[in-house]
């Protein structure tokens, strides 16, 4: 039994290692990013130190994750294990990168993954002393 995405990378051809070369590149961190984090970090310590309580403009945008799609992420895709939210985002940016190069259009996580109903949590008892 094929699960979505292993039946979607074959259908439109895709090469793991394609997926992971887009990935690092999408998502490697760039000197821009780090100057938005100390950006953030600054406005931080001026923030608790009473100073300042307005956001730079840096802080407002979001910096990459810096942490591409793994071989073992990959497996886990193919395989139909379970994967956490960012590591399915980030396997999709990379498949919509890859198919915007070969001029195809963008899908949508429904597209490559199962959505699975999470079990619901059992509601917490308080402790009476």
């Amino acid at each position: 039994m094929s699960t979505k995405f292993a039946d979607f990378i074959q259908e439109k051809k895709l090469d793991s290692r394609r997926i992971l070369a887009a990935s690092a590149k999408l998502e490697g961190l760039r000197p821009e990013d780090r100057a938005i984090r100390l950006a953030k970090r600054q406005n931080k310590a001026k923030v608790a130190a009473g100073k300042s309580d307005d956001k730079p403009a840096a802080a407002s945008q979001k910096p990459r994750s810096g942490r591409p799609v793994t071989q073992r992420a990959l497996d886990m895709a193919v395989a139909g294990k379970s994967l956490t939210g960012p590591q399915k985002t980030r396997i999709l940016r990379a498949v919509n990168a890859i198919l915007e190069q070969k001029k195809q259009g963008a899908i949508e996580l429904g597209a490559l993954f199962e959505f699975v109903a999470r079990p619901k949590r059992k509601p917490v008892k308080e402790k009476t002393k």
